[in-house]
């Protein structure tokens, strides 16, 4: 405790943080909410000095507009795929390292990299990897298609080069290669915590189940879920925030388009449908979508802490 005649020094080093948490978090989010409300909102239609009525018109072309759905869509269905197949994975694999302590420090760091890596570099290797790499002429004049390195381990195992993002492709193939890039790049960041709390364990749960012959997929239903279910809950609540500003893997493996080709948009996002309002110049409807994002991603944090209280044993 702070002695209360020493209590202006505190403040005074903890100055320069509340500072710049004032002005880069607390106004920006004050300014959102301003500019939500104003009808029509333009930076430059402000600049020169034009006045805006109060309303909610930002909110209403926001719905209304043609590809909202979509967005919407995309955005909902990343989440409910990606989230609990990665946890899931996230918890296979985190009790196979725990299990293999003489591999366990070289294998972390392999499964970590990823999470500190870019995420544009690595969409791009991956948009690389499910590409149709190109078409050429054989010696006999032959039309000879690369189809990627994917495709190769597919054709190797006597299956049919599948379209996965190039021009015509399906909207199921491209949300496969979504789900397999966000899957195996939300792993690491999972593994690590759930890694951490089966560290944190008790040994003597497993030693009283060992005296007493419990197999071993009992043990792990009834000892290392349920003790390890304040961090599933954790993983599984950031996942499904992370989920909803879903952005920088799409870009990173079709472009700025934001889909195929011949579909621009097609895997569009909320996060994106922000950045498109933003390259309009019409902050006041990215505001309206990015206050429509935060209620949503409310709403489901608070049914998935409601959800933790019933289901979290601490």
């Amino acid at each position: 405790m702070v002695d209360s005649k020493q209590q202006w020094k505190a403040w005074l080093y903890l100055a320069p943080a509340i500072a710049l948490l004032l002005v880069f978090t607390v106004w920006p989010i004050f300014n959102t909410v301003r500019m939500a409300f104003l009808e029509n909102y333009s930076g430059l239609k402000a600049a020169a000095g034009m006045q805006f009525e109060f309303g909610i018109g930002n909110f209403v072309k926001v719905v209304q507009y043609k590809r909202f759905v979509q967005c919407l869509k995309n955005t909902c269905l990343l989440c409910v795929l990606t989230v609990p197949i990665s946890t899931i994975l996230a918890l296979l694999i985190a009790v196979a390292l725990n299990s293999i302590k003489w591999l366990q420090k070289g294998l972390q760091t392999i499964f970590f990299l990823p999470y500190v890596t870019n995420s544009i570099a690595i969409g791009m290797v991956f948009a690389a990897m499910f590409n149709i790499v190109g078409a050429f002429y054989g010696t006999e004049n032959e039309l000879i298609v690369t189809a990627g390195i994917i495709n190769n381990v597919i054709e190797f195992f006597g299956g049919k080069p599948i379209n996965w993002i190039n021009y015509g492709s399906t909207y199921e193939a491209n949300m496969f290669v979504m789900v397999v890039y966000i899957v195996w790049n939300a792993l690491p960041f999972k593994i690590l915590v759930l890694l951490g709390g089966l560290q944190s364990i008790n040994k003597q749960y497993y030693d009283a189940a060992k005296v007493d012959g419990t197999p071993r997929r009992r043990v792990f239903t009834h000892i290392t879920v349920p003790l390890l279910s304040p961090m599933l809950a954790y993983v599984v609540i950031t996942g499904f925030i992370g989920g909803f500003k879903e952005y920088t893997s799409i870009v990173g493996i079709f472009g700025e388009k934001m889909g195929p080709p011949d579909d621009a948009g097609r895997l569009n996002t909320m996060v994106g449908f922000i950045y498109d309002a933003l390259e309009t110049n019409s902050q006041g409807r990215a505001s309206a979508a990015a206050l429509i994002l935060f209620g949503i991603i409310l709403v489901v944090t608070l049914i998935n802490n409601q959800v933790s209280k019933k289901r979290v044993h601490y």
